[in-house]
């Protein structure tokens, strides 16, 4: 019974010691930042905030104790830019997804056709800058207008990366049609917060409007308008954005590309 009793209270120790181990490792004290950049223009890239915007892919390098290093996301904020204050120092592979032309790309067999991630020691403040090419630019053509509880702006929408581009660099991973280069769809997302975008918005006021095959052709370059729905109450503090996506997923999501948000203040 003795022997019991003491290979038990043996294994609690040991257990309680392990648990201590881990629980004194410090916290994880570095910073990754930077900034997401149109390559043609040198204009941050906007976003949306939530994971249909820009995320950015962490993958340590230097820790063992796995073979295959496991992934931190986090989102770029909708400036298109980032940070986080809580990395472990260490060797890592960093990499940017959103409406952009993908910075690694792959065969159908897994072979890497192009791999434009950093690779970084983040150790106190570690920058790491991307200059991508996004599918779609988004532009407020003159200020928006208010009438009767609703707000009407005028946008243009032109393709930030040529078709010729675009196939070049998106057919060779594989499963390529002429389809992904449509735009599907145009909206202008309302929200009382000024990072309005796909995650956070009022659907009694947000404007969709959908396109087939290759409708929106035409519609690139030009001056379009389009109006909130709904009547916005008197005293209201609206912020408004306008984006568009095309036909074509960066890992598994259909993401817009967007312009800067705007403050409508909805007089009493």
């Amino acid at each position: 019974m003795k022997k019991i009793v003491y290979s038990l209270l043996f294994f609690l120790a040991a257990v309680s010691f392990n648990s201590c181990k881990i629980d004194n490792y410090a916290e994880p004290q570095e910073t990754v930042k930077g900034r997401i950049v149109d390559a043609a223009t040198g204009e941050l890239v906007l976003t949306d905030q939530g994971s249909e915007g820009i995320r950015i892919r962490l993958r340590e390098l230097s820790w063992k104790e796995t073979k295959v290093p496991d992934n931190y996301d986090f989102n770029v904020m909708k400036e298109g830019i980032y940070q986080n204050t809580k990395v472990f120092a260490g060797h890592y592979n960093v990499k940017a997804d959103g409406a952009f032309i993908p910075l690694v790309r792959t065969t159908a067999k897994g072979d890497t056709l192009v791999d434009e991630s950093k690779y970084v020691d983040i150790n106190g403040v570690t920058i790491a800058d991307f200059k991508v090419q996004p599918f779609l630019k988004i532009e407020w053509i003159g200020t928006p207008v208010l009438a009767n509880g609703k707000i009407t702006a005028t946008i243009k929408v032109t393709r930030a990366v040529s078709p010729a581009d675009f196939k070049a660099k998106i057919e060779p991973m594989g499963g390529y049609n002429d389809n992904f280069l449509n735009v599907t769809d145009v909206r202008l997302f309302v929200s009382e917060v000024p990072y309005v975008g796909y995650r956070e918005w009022d659907n009694r006021y947000t404007t969709q409007i959908n396109y087939s095959g290759t409708d929106f052709e035409a519609l690139l370059g030009q001056t379009i308008t389009i109006s909130t729905s709904g009547v916005i109450p008197a005293g209201r503090t609206m912020y408004i954005r306008a984006a568009a996506r095309i036909n074509y997923a960066t890992e598994s999501i259909k993401r817009h590309n967007y312009n800067e948000a705007v403050r409508v203040d909805i007089p009493l």
